[in-house]
């Protein structure tokens, strides 16, 4: 970056000091409040990691600083409705909000999810237009993009929802892939779009202070899922803005699918790997279980700052992988990415079964 963007800089981490402000100086009040309320993280007793009586209302802060920051700082509709935007976040953050409270049933939070996604990629222009020569397939119709996005926007809701399961990894990993994407896209001269990625990372970064091991309060699923959300729409907006098309100047990421895959590889393929585990098994792919990736690293030994570290570290190799090696194309990067998770997963479990047997025998690399 040329030195006439010293003041951008300065502008973009003002943004993230007040945004972490704001969640950092909030959360006493909302654990306060829970502790006064005994609003604690008592649903789902068998699934957790910890002892009972923690709050699971850290989203809110996350929310609210979010939405105040972004909306002061920067107007974002020349590349996203703001208004579109922001009724896609209090949507979420209803339904989570319910379901942090008082628990909601999962149609009601699949029905909102679909009306968030179809909103912002039928009103908001939030869609994906063509999968870029994956796997052979260029341009798709206005439809088929519809329904395909929506699709993407639900699943990578979802997908931050399942790796929220131990201290501090969702808010790490959402720092991670928001850092990652604001860079890109001042990069990109994309101001705007950078500005919700910062105003997001301030956010998460206050959240943290009270969330890494031990932790003080959970960002539940009015934090998960807003973080999912705003993520994929970023992943999305990041490789429209580098679409190849004939004509036009070229784009400043080759291979921007990829490297959105790269930079998302850790909900991704986490979600993607425990789904298909349990439809295997006959169980819907919705029923929760101990099996996510922090849950096997945790089976290790590994405590959960370790664990959290561990894949923090992974997501941003992959970010290097796929930027060091942009000019091998979507189609070979995307299938690169997969085959390394699953050496990786393979390790793990190989590891996991040389840790609880006690025992070393080469059976043990398929059994």
């Amino acid at each position: 970056m040329s030195l006439n963007l010293e003041w951008p800089w300065l502008y973009n981490v003002l943004i993230v000091c007040l945004s972490a402000a704001v969640s950092f100086f909030s959360i006493p009040s909302i654990i306060f409040v829970a502790n006064t309320r005994h609003l604690y993280d008592d649903l789902e007793k068998e699934r957790k990691n910890h002892q009972h009586g923690i709050s699971r209302l850290g989203g809110i802060a996350i929310f609210c600083a979010f939405t105040i920051v972004s909306l002061l700082f920067e107007r974002y509709d020349n590349v996203l409705p703001t208004n579109v935007l922001l009724t896609s976040c209090i949507m979420l953050f209803a339904v989570g909000l319910k379901d942090d409270l008082a628990g909601a049933s999962p149609s009601t939070k699949f029905v909102i999810q679909f009306l968030v996604a179809l909103i912002l990629s039928v009103v908001g222009g939030v869609r994906l237009t063509s999968l870029y020569g994956v796997f052979g397939i260029w341009d798709i119709g206005y439809i088929s993009s519809i329904l395909f996005t929506v699709l993407i926007i639900m699943f990578f809701i979802n997908a931050f929802n399942l790796i929220d399961g131990i201290d501090g990894l969702a808010g790490t990993i959402g720092i991670i892939v928001n850092l990652t994407f604001a860079m890109m896209f001042l990069r990109m001269g994309q101001v705007e779009l950078a500005v919700l990625a910062f105003s997001l990372i301030g956010a998460l970064a206050g959240f943290l202070f009270y969330n890494y091991s031990p932790s003080r309060i959970f960002m539940g699923d009015t934090g998960s899922l807003l973080v999912g959300l705003i993520s994929i729409v970023l992943g999305i907006k990041f490789i429209e803005l580098n679409k190849f098309t004939t004509g036009l100047p070229r784009p400043v990421f080759l291979s921007a699918p990829a490297i959105a895959v790269s930079v998302l590889i850790i909900p991704l393929f986490d979600t993607i790997r425990v789904f298909i585990l349990r439809i295997i098994k006959g169980k819907s792919p919705f029923q929760a279980d101990r099996n996510h990736i922090h849950h096997r690293i945790l089976r290790l030994g590994l405590s959960h700052s370790q664990t959290t570290l561990s894949l923090a570290i992974t997501n941003i190799l992959f970010v290097y992988l796929a930027i060091l090696c942009r000019s091998l194309g979507n189609s070979t990067l995307i299938v690169l990415f997969l085959g390394i998770c699953m050496l990786i997963n393979w390790g793990t479990t190989v590891l996991i079964r040389i840790k609880e047997r006690k025992q070393l025998k080469i059976s043990f690399l398929w059994k």
